[in-house]
């Protein structure tokens, strides 16, 4: 878990204690042939944490616009979105092929310049240090949710200003 939010390569890079990138290439390659062949299995499931979709509606009723800035590939993000149907909730998509691994700022920028929005009109919301790093070094508004992979007091160390419980919370705070 603490390599989650990485890029697959960076996180590679991290269990084999090197900076070998030729290496984290191609075990990231090989992972993600692996993980495709996974994901057609009957038995695959990737469920969204609960309280997501009625976040998401409610959001998108107070025409809030959203964005995902994620370590999965372009193609992972996509089959997600539409495996569940949220394709029309997010207004720009920020992948870790289109951009350098997180913390680094570049996909909380590149979000920004789709829609428009300044860093202090934006927020970041997430579940690891290197989200909430991300979205510092972007100069925004960072959130954590103890609900999910980094314990919460690496985010707040991270630089969350707040760390929510419960996914029902999040709407007391944008």
């Amino acid at each position: 878990r603490r390599i989650v939010g990485l890029s697959l390569e960076e996180a590679c890079c991290v269990l084999l204690g090197s900076d070998d990138r030729e290496t984290a290439r191609a075990i990231a390659g090989a992972y993600r042939e692996a993980f495709i062949s996974y994901r057609m299995r009957d038995d695959f499931s990737e469920p969204l944490f609960d309280g997501v979709l009625e976040l998401l509606d409610h959001l998108l009723a107070r025409e809030l616009m959203l964005g995902v800035a994620t370590g999965k590939n372009m193609r992972g993000l996509s089959h997600v979105l539409a495996h569940h149907g949220l394709e029309r909730f997010f207004v720009t998509l920020q992948t870790a092929d289109l951009h350098p691994s997180k913390p680094h700022p570049s996909m909380m920028e590149a979000a920004m310049r789709d829609t428009g929005a300044t860093p202090v009109e934006t927020v970041i919301i997430g579940d690891t240090t290197f989200d909430i790093e991300m979205g510092i070094a972007a100069g925004c508004r960072a959130i954590g949710v103890a609900y999910g992979n980094h314990p919460p007091a690496e985010l707040r160390a991270a630089g969350a200003a707040v760390i929510l419980e419960r996914i029902s919370e999040l709407t007391d705070h944008l």
